[in-house]
């Protein structure tokens, strides 16, 4: 008892300080007093002086330098122009150079020093690839899955159509400001583009529970709190979800704002819509006219009955949603109306509810028609007798035949604006179903709430979450930019900027970046540009005055980029852009973590594609990311952790896909590399670490070629299996020792 009373009075007098001290020293010197840094907008302070005027590149420079020579330091040496260019490859497109891009710069490099590097970075912000490697970035925070979590973990098909408007969106540098209303309102825009709409599948990367006696509403009010949380987390770095239940314990957010930010939210229902790729809608009017035609000749005759069969159906539906557990065959069926609804087509259980809670006469031609040709093919329940008297069996069969007449299209998550108004109430104790006071849509106080009387919809909540009142969408958003070029925010803590946060490290380049991405019209690309041709940023990252927290820090790749990175350097990557999720191979016992989900090897080439467009089975992830620290992708993740453990180890020795690319480099190598030891081995490590060999490397490598060439000679079997396919005009050997080659240096802490 008394070691606890010490605990619970040390804890006490921790957390009196922190309140008691942190508003004071936090932020800028402007902050008035008492009032938390990142509560007070950004203001644009001038640029310091300093003393050494040829360092800088350009103003970013300027605030870090005066820091640097306050503390009496000097800045590092720049890095040389083979780790700046890999780096910067890196940074922006997530892929290595290739060869014949290293040849280049270096020309490049001895005819225009001055603006090689502006050049290198213009071309790599103009790369497809630049989409591919920001978007991922993006699905971090948005908590992207191929499917739904909890037991079932039904499949998402078409999940994928959001992150493909996420890559062009960064491809085509959409600016910031645009880019998160689309995301939050895209729907509710005047006129709205079918691209607009999809935007709005940031709101459906939640999770979703299918499973037959499961509450639907229970789970639809999770989710609407999961948007309310994920949205504090992205657009304003605050830990907003902490007040769901009570007042948040540390910063000025009440319980009664987040259910304001909830009440928000509540308003917007699921919907799967038409979103044709290019080529799908050629011909598809005219087909879709005359199977309309024979559908109303066919169901003409039996139509009255139909109705009121499906209304019935529809009413028992309905008191089953309401009271779940009572009948478990409905229970069944309100299960399948998820299973086969979503199925095929990634939709979810409360899409087709909610066309059943819209009365009749306010539903689309195409809910009227969705929702009744699921009915007739799976709603006998309600009267099996009467389905028989009407031939019903018999209609589907023949319209089935009619639609294999229209070509597919393909859909897309999106979000809608409830058809009536729900009212919200603050949920007790975060319990939904204990009622408290009825909250009206508002944003909290401490943050320059609006000042308007209209509707406070998801496109109002969207405007001023990107106007000048908000003090923290531009910090959040610079941080995690600065954060993922730099290895370190300059707000170590990118989910949380409030009391128990930290303190920017430079609260006047924080601020001035803030007031930068304003003034460049939230211009992504100008941002990184920015950044990236700093003199901070081509430091190097083995000499930077880290204590300082500036300069490139030295970090390992992502889970995603280490494959990567390994089919570049193999030459095995797909470089396709774009398109629907891919299934590497991975051990079987993998998948089988997940509820009834199989193993389907993706075929050919596509088995290569990048790790942005792998499957991401929610209940089981593709195991490799995993062993790397892929985050838990049921929540948002702001900043990845980097472990190092032996089973990584292991992985990048005997994984299949890293064993298959290290075969697959030695082939390359054996190919292009030229005809003797030393070219080879010069060509591996431009493939691999964008530098020539040590005389000291070149000498090891080549004894450990001989010794394994020997040792596999004495054991063809063996070097049959380890050198793969084989390569023309080389003993399999020889190929196989280069196979262990290969290997080495993808295995290397550097590559």
């Amino acid at each position: 008892r008394m070691i606890g009373l010490l605990h619970k009075t040390a804890q006490s007098a921790v957390i009196v300080c922190f309140m008691v001290f942190l508003p004071a020293y936090a932020g800028d010197e402007s902050a008035p007093s008492g009032i938390h840094w990142a509560f007070v907008k950004p203001q644009r302070p001038s640029t310091p002086p300093i003393s050494n005027t040829k360092w800088p590149r350009n103003d970013i420079d300027r605030f870090v330098l005066k820091r640097i020579e306050n503390a009496g330091l000097h800045p590092t040496a720049e890095a040389d122009w083979r780790t700046l260019m890999r780096r910067v490859h890196f940074d922006l497109t997530g892929l290595p150079p290739t060869p014949a891009e290293i040849v280049a710069f270096e020309r490049n490099l001895k005819s225009e020093p001055d603006s090689a590097f502006e050049k290198l970075v213009d071309r790599l912000l103009a790369s497809p690839h630049f989409g591919e490697k920001w978007a991922r970035w993006w699905m971090d925070l948005s908590h992207y899955g191929d499917s739904d979590g909890y037991l079932t973990d039904q499949l998402r098909p078409v999940a994928w159509r959001w992150r493909q408007w996420v890559v062009e969106a960064f491809n085509r540098n959409l600016p910031f400001d645009r880019f998160t209303v689309e995301q939050l309102a895209g729907d509710l825009l005047p006129n709205s583009t079918i691209q607009q709409r999809i935007a709005t599948g940031f709101l459906r990367n939640t999770l979703s529970n299918r499973e037959g006696g499961a509450d639907i509403e229970e789970f639809r009010v999770l989710q609407v709190k999961d948007r309310t949380s994920t949205f504090g987390t992205v657009w304003l770095g605050l830990t907003v979800g902490c007040a769901q239940c009570h007042d948040h314990k540390y910063d000025p957010i009440t319980q009664k704002e987040f259910y304001q930010l909830y009440a928000i939210f509540n308003q917007a229902d699921e919907l799967n819509i038409n979103a044709p790729l290019p080529g799908e809608s050629k011909n598809y009017k005219t087909a879709k006219l005359a199977y309309d035609e024979k559908r109303r000749e066919l169901s003409e005759p039996v139509s009255d009955e139909l109705n009121d069969l499906q209304k019935r159906w529809e009413a028992k539906l309905l008191k089953t949603e309401a009271n779940p557990g009572r009948d478990h065959h409905w229970d069944r069926e309100l299960e399948l109306l998820g299973l086969i609804w979503g199925g095929h087509l990634g939709e979810g259980q409360l899409e087709g509810l909610n066309i059943v809670y819209k009365p009749w006469r306010e539903r689309t031609n195409i809910e009227h028609e969705r929702l009744q040709d699921y009915f007739i093919s799976r709603g006998s329940r309600i009267d099996e007798k009467k389905f028989k008297e009407l031939k019903i069996g018999e209609l589907v069969k023949q319209l089935n035949e009619f639609k294999k007449a229209l070509q597919p299209i393909t859909r897309a998550p999106t979000m809608v604006q409830h058809h009536v108004n729900r009212p919200t109430h603050l949920h007790k104790r975060g319990d939904f179903r204990r009622k408290g006071s009825l909250i009206r849509p508002g944003t909290p106080s401490v943050l320059n709430p609006p000042r308007t009387k209209g509707i406070f919809d998801r496109l109002a909540l969207a405007r001023w979450t990107i106007s000048p009142e908000n003090p923290l969408t531009t910090r959040a958003t610079i941080n995690r930019l600065w954060q993922e070029l730099f290895g370190h925010g300059l707000v170590i803590t990118p989910d949380d900027f409030g009391i128990r946060g930290t303190i920017p490290s430079h609260p006047n380049l924080f601020d001035w970046l803030a007031a930068e991405f304003v003034l460049q019209k939230w211009d992504m690309k100008a941002m990184l540009k920015m950044m990236v041709m700093s003199a901070t940023y081509r430091q190097d990252s083995n000499r930077n005055v880290a204590k300082l927290f500036i300069g490139h820090k030295r970090q390992r790749l992502s889970a995603e980029l280490i494959r990567d990175n390994a089919l570049a350097a193999s030459g095995l990557l797909n470089r396709n852009v774009g398109g629907p999720s891919v299934r590497p191979p991975q051990p079987d016992n993998v998948i089988r973590e997940a509820f009834g989900a199989k193993l389907e090897v993706s075929e050919g080439s596509n088995q290569y594609r990048r790790g942005l467009y792998t499957f991401i089975q929610r209940t089981a992830p593709f195991g490799q990311m995993v062993t790397f620290d892929f985050p838990d992708n049921n929540q948002p993740c702001t900043r990845r952790e980097r472990s190092n453990t032996p089973l990584q180890a292991l992985n990048l020795l005997n994984d299949p896909n890293f064993f298959k690319a290290a075969q697959a480099l030695a082939a390359r190598i054996l190919r292009d590399g030229g005809k003797t030891t030393r070219e080879r081995l010069n060509h591996a490590f431009l493939l691999c670490l964008v530098r020539s060999p040590l005389p000291a490397e070149c000498r090891r490598l080549e004894k450990y070629l001989e010794a394994q060439a020997a040792i596999l000679k004495d054991d063809p079997e063996v070097a049959k299996a380890m050198g793969g396919e084989p390569v023309d005009g080389c003993e399999l050997a020889k190929q196989a020792a280069w196979v262990g080659v290969a290997s080495v240096l993808m295995n290397l802490d550097e590559f």
